[in-house]
């Protein structure tokens, strides 16, 4: 009787781990998914090494994101628009690869960068400055990557520092953004005129962002079609600053569950 009850025991279990990845992977592909941000392109909202689920069902499902066979070829299903400002994960449409930006221009707008300040629709954007961000000298992620700095050079583990400023978009949404140096090729642009169905991206940590200022046919990013979008990211879950999750001790303990603004 009891070698009967424990094996009930262990059949039950199985069970219910079975039924509890199977309920995880349904929910991680209808509504969540992982993304963790590998370069530092959107410093200081974000940083290498944190850890974020994007909401998928932020804008409905579209032809890279929807898991079912009944999926828009163009466009997208039941969802709203991306408003000016949000931090969206997208499939880059001609690598096919998954970026992070912030959606700076809308299906009509008029975007310019003038002296690395933004102007949208003619009008100038406005901006308050900001102490300096400051971080470490020093490799940062599992590529590695060395921070580039306004106050070069700098040596290992000097005080790396970019000018900040808050950029204040015309529908209220505020954020830091990152100056490395003045005159820097994407400083100063054309009039980008964005597309129906099209969205413009920036990175915050503007010297350092391959964006949609560098036009594809180039081998940048350019304007992304709405149905390559993946899901807006809104918290931050977890944060390591070393080269693995593993490194407790590089855990950013102030940045866990941390709104993505």
């Amino acid at each position: 009787m009891a070698r009967t009850e424990k094996k009930e025991g262990i059949w039950e279990t199985i069970k219910t781990v079975f039924w509890a990845l199977v309920i995880a992977g349904i929910f991680r592909t209808l509504f969540f998914q992982p993304f963790w941000i590998p370069s530092g392109s959107m410093k200081d909202t974000l940083l290498i090494g944190d850890f974020l689920f994007v909401n998928k069902m932020a804008y409905g499902y579209s032809a890279v994101s929807c898991p079912f066979s009944a999926c828009p070829i163009d466009g997208r299903i039941m969802g709203s628009d991306p408003e000016r400002g949000d931090v969206v994960v997208f499939r880059h449409p001609t690598r096919g690869v998954d970026f992070i930006k912030r959606v700076i221009g809308l299906p009509g707008d008029r975007i310019q960068i003038t002296n690395g300040r933004l102007i949208i629709n003619g009008e100038p954007v406005r901006y308050e400055e900001q102490p300096d961000f400051v971080e470490i000298k020093a490799q940062q992620g599992g590529q590695r990557l060395q921070p580039r700095c306004a106050n070069d050079p700098v040596p290992e583990g000097g005080e790396c520092r970019k000018e900040r400023a808050t950029e204040i978009l015309p529908n209220g949404v505020s954020y830091d953004v990152l100056n490395i140096m003045d005159g820097w090729v994407a400083d100063n642009t054309e009039i980008y005129t964005v597309p129906e169905g099209h969205y413009f991206f920036m990175g915050d940590n503007r010297d350092n962002s391959e964006d949609s200022r560098f036009p594809a046919m180039t081998g940048g990013l350019g304007f992304v079609p709405g149905e390559y979008l993946i899901g807006r990211a809104d918290r931050i879950m977890f944060s390591s600053a070393g080269r693995s999750l593993l490194f407790f001790w590089t855990w950013r303990g102030d940045r866990f569950f941390k709104a993505v603004d």
